[in-house]
């Protein structure tokens, strides 16, 4: 009796993972070896990043956010401590992007503190 191999469910696994590692450099593409382990490797770097990009924004809106307070005499840290204290219900990323883009509107909210 011949052995039983499913090589229809075998043969479309290799296919969906050779699909997603389509347009990589070189044997990545094609030898299924190397394209599994660099679909695997690039789904590990997917997960870990979007941990990381959550990170980085915050960073990014507490520079700006400490650059606009300090033209205004403020440190970051007084600043966000008074925002707190008075109430302001806006989180970092809104702040930063008034004091970006509207300035206007950021003085507006630093005069409230003062």
């Amino acid at each position: 009796m011949p052995r039983s191999v499913n090589s229809v469910a075998s043969r479309a696994r290799r296919k969906k993972i050779l699909k997603r590692t389509k347009g990589q450099f070189g044997a990545r593409k094609n030898v299924w070896t190397v394209a599994k382990n660099s679909w695997e490797k690039g789904q590990t770097y997917a997960y870990r990043d979007r941990k990381a990009k959550k990170r980085s924004f915050r960073a990014l809106w507490i520079v700006r956010i400490n650059a606009a307070a300090r033209m205004h005499g403020f440190s970051y840290s007084e600043f966000m401590g008074k925002i707190k204290k008075s109430g302001v219900a806006l989180n970092r990323k809104v702040l930063a992007d008034l004091a970006l883009n509207h300035p206007t509107a950021f003085d507006a909210i630093v005069a409230t503190l003062k």
